[in-house]
């Protein structure tokens, strides 16, 4: 079946003219190599350094103010010291992703019934469906940024962009910080750990690989209850993450897919694919590499998705920041060969549908004989 998808792969040019301009003709530019030199005149403005320092704020118009001043005569208003705003890794809120049915499950045996499995094998779902659902997790991740932001009184100009892609991932997930094993970052059961002893650019990509494998979970887990017409809670969110992780090809598509989301926000020469490689290593010939091209060409689809809700936040302005970020950050030539393991082909919606049936109708009757470990995941949410 996995197979049989090919015919309704069709070609993202501009991605492959994209990749072709970058390995064909620059690959041998020396040019191509030289870093822009940041001088103290692109971070400050010498005119704003003789005036009177500025250290207060106005909580509710964000204007600024000399430490002489005590109150905002616009809002009427009492300042705020800038060196008082809160620290963005300190900040926890509930994030919520709400998905309310007729059905409220309490417990796997009341999924798994016939009638459930037949539903999810008649798959009475559409593209239409599925771009309600991706609607729903940008609005609702940008409900929760609003009042990371409103609660919290802060003001994003103020923010590094390192601190303005932390917000925005606790906007979707909890975020906490680790100082060891050899993982850049983990995402688990709604949480992502990364270590803060990289570099700020490799925390920012790190984080936004991360937070792509929650939204495809989160994606899986709507689906799930659309065509079953329940509410979202712990037990779909446990089947939702054992159909990703149980099979290699979604372990694959998985996986592939936060390597294309974190790629689109990453410059070029500093792509990494190792993890997908280290879950192709494990197959040991369990997949063809048909089957393989193929996982990828689902992940790029899944990607689309994701990145649109990305790239409602992280904008042109805040891509360039990235870059900027990179540029100062990273000192080792780029190196274009993981470009290698980009796929330049999509599905389309006919064939996309397709793929989302097998997922979850393979996923959903292995989950049913897996009660244990559903049981161990749900534990975790």
């Amino acid at each position: 079946m996995l197979r049989n998808l090919s015919e309704y792969l069709e070609v993202d040019t501009d991605k492959k003219q994209l990749i072709d301009s970058i390995l064909m003709p620059r690959l041998e530019s020396p040019a191509f190599y030289s870093k822009r030199v940041i001088s103290r005149e692109d971070i400050y403005d010498f005119c704003e350094l003789d005036s009177l320092p500025l250290t207060k704020y106005c909580p509710k118009c964000h204007k600024e103010y000399p430490e002489n001043e005590n109150f905002c005569y616009d809002c009427l208003t009492g300042l705020k010291h800038i060196s008082d705003i809160i620290d963005v890794r300190d900040i926890n809120i509930k994030q919520e992703f709400k998905v309310r049915g007729s059905n409220d499950f309490s417990c796997f045996e009341n999924i798994f019934t016939p009638e459930n499995i037949d539903k999810v094998n008649s798959f009475d779902f559409s593209i239409r469906d599925y771009k309600k659902i991706q609607n729903g997790i940008k609005r609702a991740a940008f409900k929760n940024f609003d009042d990371l932001v409103k609660s919290n009184e802060l003001v994003l100009d103020y923010l590094d962009i390192l601190d303005k892609i932390l917000l925005f991932s606790k906007s979707f997930v909890e975020v906490d910080f680790k100082s060891f094993g050899p993982e850049l970052g983990l995402y688990t059961f709604n949480r992502i750990d990364i270590d803060d002893r990289q570099s700020a650019a490799l925390q920012i990509t790190t984080l936004i690989h991360e937070l792509s494998h929650f939204i495809l979970k989160e994606i899986i887990a709507q689906i799930l209850c659309r065509i079953l017409d329940c509410s979202k809670n712990s037990y779909i969110e446990a089947i939702a993450t054992f159909i990703l992780v149980h099979a290699p090809f979604t372990r694959l598509i998985d996986e592939y897919s936060a390597h294309t989301v974190e790629g689109r926000f990453t410059m070029y020469g500093y792509q990494d694919y190792s993890s997908f490689l280290e879950i192709e290593q494990s197959l040991e010939g369990e997949m063809s590499k048909e089957e393989i091209e193929i996982t990828k060409s689902i992940g790029n689809t899944f990607a689309i998705s994701i990145k649109k809700i990305l790239e409602s936040y992280i904008d042109r302005d805040l891509r360039e920041d990235i870059k900027t970020q990179f540029r100062m950050d990273i000192m080792d030539r780029p190196n274009y060969e993981m470009l290698m393991m980009e796929n330049c082909e999509n599905l389309t919606s006919e064939g996309f549908l397709k793929a989302i049936w097998l997922i979850l109708t393979e996923g959903f009757e292995t989950a049913s004989m897996n009660i244990s470990k559903l049981t161990e995941y749900e534990n975790c949410f």
